[in-house]
């Protein structure tokens, strides 16, 4: 009986056999799944595209023998539209789950997400504001708009949600977010409201959609995720000792004010270009940290460098689906939503929240 009690007590990360063999798991699992979703969305969209003229356009195109004046309608389609979605899906999603999982490290926050935490709705109105008064139409040219935007607000929540008597609280930190989030949501909204042709521009973009990207949409955000992952990928043991508190990082070496400042630098960077390329896409950065933690365990070092990997899954499923499931395309973001809110309430309820 004390055998089968303290087999229930493990974490779900320490009932599935040796670090190693977990870690080779989720690595082996997500490289198979990116790949087969990654071609799988070069098969399914508008139009009804027979597979041999997808991959006799895929095939011509990696043999250099289309001239870009020699493409037909269908290749123009598979080329100029179904490839830069899918490279910009993998792109978002790896930016997002990186986001997420320096957020809640910085926060020791479980809840901590760029969305809950107002970053992305800072991008989101810095683009409105930028449509509605400085004529920005919505591509490669609204990146820098939302970055700054999404730095703006970090800045902010992180300078409210610190200061006072309690501190940095978890609790704090997410209020914070969540009113400054839903003060900038409302004013955009009624600025779109109030001048029909801004709803116009960013209507399927406020929803979270990959439909109608391009390459400059790509090569335009690239170097924000590029110098943001960077920054990521280098805190690993630096997020390691300050999940365990000020001032046991100082004891450890670390330096938690540079910690925390690097941190909202890249969270920064990955979520304004993601959410410049995509629109707000919810949840990604809250879901995939706690599904690689009940995996792989707590350790950053992992953690990082494997969200690069099953964010993308999870986007790319997310905008799949969304162009099967009704006849008109459902944006990625409410599918996301959907996959969201109740993987939300169940974090609610759980003992490691409670405890906050």
């Amino acid at each position: 009986m004390s055998v089968q009690i303290a087999q229930h007590e493990l974490q779900p990360h320490q009932r599935l056999g040796s670090p190693g063999r977990r870690r080779l798991l989720v690595i082996v699992l997500g490289l198979i799944l990116l790949a087969s979703l990654s071609w799988i969305s070069l098969f399914i969209g508008s139009g009804g595209i027979p597979a041999h003229r997808v991959l006799s356009a895929l095939s011509s195109w990696a043999a250099g023998d289309l001239p870009q004046g020699a493409r037909d309608t269908t290749e123009l389609l598979i080329l100029e539209r179904r490839i830069p979605r899918t490279v910009l899906a993998i792109l978002v999603g790896a930016g997002l789950g990186a986001a997420g999982v320096v957020m809640q490290a910085m926060t020791r926050n479980p809840l901590a997400d760029p969305g809950l935490l107002g970053v992305n709705a800072g991008a989101y109105s810095a683009v409105v504001f930028g449509s509605a008064f400085m004529g920005v139409t919505i591509g490669a040219a609204h990146v820098w708009l939302a970055v700054a935007g999404a730095l703006v607000v970090a800045v902010t929540v992180y300078l409210i949600g610190t200061s006072g008597v309690m501190g940095g609280s978890p609790a704090k930190l997410v209020l914070t977010g969540v009113a400054i989030g839903a003060l900038l949501s409302g004013i955009s909204f009624a600025v779109t409201l109030l001048q029909p042709e801004v709803f116009d521009r960013v209507r399927f973009w406020s929803a979270g959609s990959l439909q109608g990207r391009s390459f400059d949409e790509v090569s335009a955000t690239l170097p924000f995720l590029i110098v943001g992952l960077l920054i990521a990928l280098l805190l690993p043991r630096a997020l390691n000792a300050l999940s365990l508190g000020d001032d046991a990082a100082v004891a450890l070496g670390a330096r938690p004010g540079l910690t925390r400042l690097a941190g909202l630098v890249a969270v920064t960077l990955l979520c304004g270009a993601a959410t410049a390329a995509a629109g707000p896409l919810s949840f990604i950065g809250l879901m995939v940290p706690h599904a690689l933690r009940m995996l792989i365990g707590p350790d950053h070092r992992w953690l990082i460098p494997l969200s690069l990997l099953a964010a993308p899954v999870l986007v790319l499923c997310a905008d799949i689906l969304g162009r099967v499931v009704v006849a008109a395309e459902l944006p990625a973001g409410v599918v996301t939503a959907f996959l969201g809110a109740p993987v939300l309430i169940w974090l609610i309820r759980s003992r490691a929240v409670k405890n906050l």
